[in-house]
């Protein structure tokens, strides 16, 4: 059965690419490209139906939902990790305005509700190797705190309302195509463009900070087979981890140097990102993701490599 979706801020990093992807399973009809800034939404426009919407404007939301009729919306708007730390209040007014317009409008239009979560709901306290599905999430970020108040909204509205909603916990995404934008995994994009300028590269983390990552293609898989699965084997909706591999920017430098011995990275660290990558975990368990949904990455490190610098070589 064919679907309708609305992907509100549409234009970021994961937004830019689901676009597509979902056109690809679905048709170029039934994918709605919702973006707030002006320029991106003229840009997106040339392959995808477009709206420019502000995703806090409820009544302006309410009716792109009205005249689309979406069988799920797929919230991407947030200020991310390293950004949200710069203006808080900002983040947090963008990032839970944003999911409770979404919420609301999915009851009253009677649609589902993926909403990315992330790594970010973890901290310090939270067990860092093997982090299991259910475990203490009490993070020192607001982006952090934003992202398990939603993961609990998005439960609540699934209990108390019957809202289908459903997430996954991304780990840091790589891709060659947007660039991220105030991430603390954003070190593992900028390298690889710095490599293939033949630059050196500055890294913001320790050598030794491991954190999950996954390679966009296995990003965009999850997000579709998620809104795929049957609803009666998931015990768990808000929200799943899941991952592709874990690695340090040691080991990212020693893969990239395989492939241009040339390359040169030195350490200036962020005490913000620093901070933050080390409440983070160091890889996930995603058991429950691969039991309940099926879920089962395709891309490694050096595979990622390989086509990160490929594609950027063509790009750049």
């Amino acid at each position: 059965m064919s679907k309708t979706i609305l992907i509100v801020g549409a234009g970021g990093q994961i937004g830019t690419e689901l676009v597509s992807h979902l056109q690809s399973i679905y048709g170029e009809d039934r994918v709605i490209a919702a973006e707030l800034r002006p320029k991106v939404c003229k840009r997106m426009s040339e392959k995808a139906r477009t709206v420019c919407l502000n995703a806090l404007d409820r009544d302006a939301y309410a009716e792109v939902v009205r005249k689309y009729k979406p069988d799920w919306i797929f919230n991407l708007v947030a200020v991310l990790s390293a950004t949200g730390e710069n203006n808080p209040q900002t983040a947090w007014h963008v990032n839970m305005g944003a999911l409770l317009n979404s919420l609301e409008l999915a009851r009253e239009f009677q649609c589902g509700v993926f909403t990315p979560s992330s790594i970010g709901v973890f901290g310090k306290d939270t067990p860092p190797d093997g982090t299991p599905q259910d475990t203490i999430m009490r993070p020192n970020t607001i982006y952090g705190i934003c992202k398990v108040s939603g993961e609990l909204l998005s439960d609540y509205y699934f209990s108390r309302f019957g809202v289908d909603t459903r997430s996954v916990r991304f780990p840091g995404i790589i891709s060659h195509g947007t660039l991220p934008g105030g991430g603390t995994t954003d070190y593992a994009v900028e390298i690889f463009y710095a490599a293939v300028r033949g630059e050196s590269f500055i890294c913001p983390v320790p050598h030794n900070a491991y954190m999950d990552m996954m390679y966009m293609p296995d990003a965009l898989k999850a997000c579709s087979s998620l809104i795929e699965a049957d609803p009666a084997r998931l015990i768990h909706r808000n929200s799943f981890n899941v991952t592709a591999m874990s690695f340090c920017p040691g080991e990212l430098y020693e893969v990239i140097k395989r492939r241009i011995p040339s390359f040169k990275m030195e350490y200036r660290i962020d005490p913000v990102k620093e901070a933050i990558a080390s409440s983070w975990p160091n890889y996930m368990d995603d058991s429950c993701a691969r039991a309940e949904w099926g879920w089962n990455p395709t891309w490694d490190i050096d595979a990622m490599a390989d086509d990160m610098l490929k594609h950027l070589r063509m790009k750049l």
